[in-house]
């Protein structure tokens, strides 16, 4: 499976988000790249954020991204030595 470079701003916007307290979310702003405005209005339209500027992540998009975040630590840690 390839990754297209939409689908690498949403993983990228999703590893963003605290993950520590349901209440902290993120404001994207209509100045900001315009693939990062982008990203966000996806993930709004899969129902993984509750505003398409971003605010916080749904039960889905927490899982998601937890998921996400997951993934990257293991991907960018050091390997074990057998």
């Amino acid at each position: 499976m390839a990754l297209s470079q939409a689908l690498l701003d949403e993983i990228g916007l999703l590893s963003r988000f605290s993950l520590q307290s349901v209440q902290t979310g993120l404001k994207i702003h209509h100045d900001a790249a315009p693939a990062l405005v982008a990203a966000a209005e996806r993930l709004y339209q899969k129902g993984l954020v509750s505003q398409p500027d971003g605010g916080y992540l749904t039960e889905l998009g927490r899982e998601t991204a937890e998921h996400i975040q997951l993934a990257l630590t293991i991907l960018t840690s050091e390997p074990a030595l057998s």
